[in-house]
């Protein structure tokens, strides 16, 4: 049976909604809900059917841990063993906001939430919907992005319903999610603070507030700590169609993206181009184009990069050539995101 949608308002949520949502999470049932990065699957964090009920629906790994969402850190008591001074000057700065932390689990987190791991990602959204789903709860939220594992991640509730329309209870539709792409999760349980993926809180954001902070890397020794978190996969945030990412000088990128594209077509394969504004315009005629944003814009870059990948993807294209951008700030999101798309590792 498809999911039923109930429209939330953003700024002011719908107190019978909100209840009934915070109802069906209580009798251990799925509720998709906004934040301000993507849309969320949700389950009762400390209910280990529920969160179960995740995995399955998503074809999720079940060693692939789930970020637990809170209302305030007044709620982490009940779901870490610890808070070292280095997380509350983070919190102070981040939260609410699209930083999560890796800190230890408490044994009340059920291992299936935690991907058997000793540890807990955590974060406090900032997002009015999913704030009072919370606290109406009265739980914590285990709430991985609300997609098919491996495809791209949902900004809006139709791609929730176009993945898990027929596994979710309950969608709760705010329109486009304002980040557009996943939170940063940040291990503090290592010496270094470290981080685990990128997004919505840039590494320069974190360096000033703590000093210094390394990067997992995704091979070797480093590769280990990623499995602390998720959005870590290679092939990750994927379309169905082929996604070739072009990168390298900017000076060049133009007549690279024209020249893959142009190989793409002598192989009979239909084409489409995530391209920027300065890029678009060069793009060789009859391939579909999406325009992601100006260069030094990365805001609306990661904005529009799923909603960007779906549309494409929909168009029953074989192949997608995709630009880099800049790689700094939010740009490391979105390269990441890109990057783990075409199954680019670096």
């Amino acid at each position: 049976m498809p999911a039923r949608v109930q429209k939330v308002v953003p700024a002011a949520p719908d107190e019978g909604v909100i209840q009934e949502a915070a109802a069906i999470l209580v009798a251990g049932g799925l509720v998709a809900f906004p934040t301000e990065t993507v849309y969320g699957l949700g389950a009762n964090a400390m209910d280990a059917v529920a969160v179960a009920r995740i995995f399955a629906a998503k074809g999720r790994p079940a060693d692939n841990p789930i970020i637990v969402h809170l209302a305030d850190a007044s709620m982490l008591a009940g779901v870490v063993t610890s808070v070292p001074e280095r997380a509350r000057v983070l919190i102070a700065r981040c939260w609410p906001g699209p930083l999560t932390l890796v800190l230890p689990a408490s044994p009340a987190v059920p291992k299936v939430t935690r991907g058997g791991l000793p540890t807990v990602a955590v974060r406090v959204p900032a997002h009015r919907v999913a704030i009072a789903l919370i606290r109406a709860a009265g739980c914590p939220i285990a709430a991985p992005s609300a997609n098919l594992s491996g495809r791209p991640s949902p900004t809006t509730a139709q791609h929730v319903l176009a993945d898990l329309s027929d596994a979710v209870d309950l969608v709760l539709d705010s329109g486009p999610t304002p980040l557009g792409v996943e939170s940063t999760v940040l291990d503090l349980t290592r010496r270094v603070p470290t981080v685990l993926r990128h997004g919505g809180v840039p590494l320069e954001t974190l360096k000033e507030i703590l000093g210094r902070v390394s990067v997992a890397r995704t091979r070797g020794t480093g590769a280990a700590a990623l499995r602390r978190s998720p959005g870590t996969r290679y092939r990750h945030y994927a379309p169905r169609a082929d996604m070739i990412l072009v990168d390298g000088p900017y000076e060049r990128m133009a007549a690279e993206v024209a020249a893959v594209v142009g190989r793409l077509w002598s192989q009979g394969l239909r084409v489409g181009v995530m391209a920027t504004a300065e890029t678009a315009p060069t793009v060789p005629s009859g391939a579909v184009v999406r325009i992601m944003g100006r260069r030094d814009d990365a805001a609306t870059i990661a904005a529009r990069l799923f909603a960007q990948m779906r549309e494409l993807d929909s168009a029953g294209l074989d192949a997608i050539v995709v630009e880099a951008v800049p790689e700094r700030g939010l740009g490391r999101a979105v390269m990441d995101r890109l990057r783990r798309a075409a199954g680019v590792r670096k």
